[in-house]
């Protein structure tokens, strides 16, 4: 077997911006906004409807969509908007003011709690990512001076706690693990009494990855849940669900049933770099009201990066 190697923690400055980041997005969306605009002669319906379709494929989601264009077309007949290029800036500012809006309350962010420990759970579908963000955010927290405990609940694949340990040996983090086939919310619950112990700053707990559909498996993640509370009252502090980006508006029916299990508080958007269907981050938090939290533009350590509304729409209309 091929043996596993995070990702290195870069020595240098970020060699790319979060611009260059989302070039793929930009492209897709913003490009093809400024050519639909563009070759329009006249702002009237069609051009409104193509517009539509644009930010649909770019899987905004209808819900932002049909918000938006309501917004634009307001605003045209309020303002009187004959000039089609005066089209691109009323839309960047609507979608600015969606995000900022959807996005306005500081619970809508990640912060680290002063609490001790400060307990955060992940969970997911397979193939998403979780491993390494976690991995990505002991490293951050570590370089911060906290002290890191990381616990594999991942106890059904056979090679995830030893994954997670070389990244929490990477990071100078702690890592609690058992045998493959042991019982998820038994490890948590050492973990967390071994972190309480040892008075961590912070607990990244990962889960199995797990089909939405599969009822069972869903139902462990509220057995774990439950487990977190009886050790820490008010933990998780956050609870946070990793989706690949590429998989654009199919994310939806996920978080819906994984919030249903787990109450989430946020979402890491990973693989963001890779795909065209960034225009998920604007609709999402829109549609089911649970911010992005944190996104993935990367390999590098310092590519896992906390979501700021601003900075994402300054790096896809720049």
């Amino acid at each position: 077997m091929k043996k596993f190697k995070p990702a290195k923690t870069p020595h240098s400055k970020k060699a790319l911006t979060l611009s260059n980041k989302l070039e793929k997005t930009r492209t897709n969306f913003v490009g093809r906004i400024l050519e639909t605009i563009t070759s329009s002669r006249r702002i009237d319906e069609n051009l409104i409807e193509e517009l539509e379709e644009v930010m649909l494929q770019a899987d905004i989601g209808v819900k932002a969509t049909l918000d938006i264009t309501e917004k634009l077309k307001a605003v045209i007949n309020l303002e009187k908007i004959s000039e089609v290029e005066e089209i691109k800036i009323r839309l960047i500012r609507i979608i600015t003011d969606l995000l900022e809006s959807d996005y306005s309350k500081d619970s809508d962010h990640f912060r680290f709690r002063d609490k001790k420990p400060f307990v955060v759970l992940f969970a997911g579908v397979n193939g998403v990512g979780k491993t390494t963000t976690i991995g990505k955010l002991a490293k951050r927290f570590t370089a911060q001076g906290k002290s890191v405990l990381v616990i594999a609940a991942d106890t059904f694949r056979a090679a995830a706690g030893e994954q997670l340990a070389i990244w929490a040996e990477r990071a100078g983090a702690e890592c609690i693990k058992q045998q493959t086939g042991a019982d998820p919310s038994s490890v948590v619950y050492d973990g967390l009494v071994s972190s309480v112990k040892k008075m961590k700053d912070v607990v990244l707990i990962d889960t199995a990855g797990r089909q939405h559909t599969k009822i069972n498996l869903m139902n462990e993640l509220g057995k774990i849940n439950r487990t977190i509370k009886k050790i820490i009252p008010d933990g998780p502090h956050e609870t946070l669900m990793v989706i690949d980006a590429t998989t654009g508006q199919n994310a939806i029916t996920q978080v819906e049933f994984f919030n249903r299990a787990l109450e989430l508080t946020g979402l890491v958007l990973t693989k963001l770099d890779g795909t065209a269907k960034g225009g998920i981050v604007i609709g999402i938090k829109h549609q089911l009201n649970i911010p992005v939290k944190l996104i993935g533009v990367g390999e590098a350590v310092e590519d896992l990066r906390d979501f700021n509304e601003k900075e994402f729409i300054k790096a896809i209309f720049s």
